[in-house]
């Protein structure tokens, strides 16, 4: 199974598309993340033909639309996706719902 990957000569064409409109997006105006720390790489992961950014923290954000978001993954119940996309992500600090963050205490 492959792994993800920040090496670019594993990038095609369209991936590497991506990385450039995730870096010219990153500290601009489009950029909607909050929480990207130190550390910040480019990665593709293969499986899913995603490309993303990621701290050493593993923060991850991706393009969502025309904007740089913090794309989020429920500790609880796997649960993934952007804030407001169905999911209170920032309400319940991380977790996607209230019954999540409940179970957490």
């Amino acid at each position: 199974m492959p792994q993800n990957t920040q090496d670019l000569s594993e990038f095609g064409f369209i991936e590497r598309q991506e990385a450039g409109r995730l870096l010219g997006a990153l500290g601009t105006h489009h950029d909607k993340t909050d929480n990207m720390g130190d550390g910040v790489k480019v990665e593709f992961n293969p499986m899913s033909g995603n490309v993303f950014l990621v701290d050493e923290d593993y923060n991850v954000a991706m393009m969502n639309g025309h904007d740089l978001e913090t794309f989020y993954s429920c500790p609880q119940c796997g649960n993934e996706g952007f804030d407001g996309d169905g999911y209170d992500f920032k309400t319940y600090e991380g977790y996607c719902s209230h019954a999540c963050a409940d179970k957490n205490t």
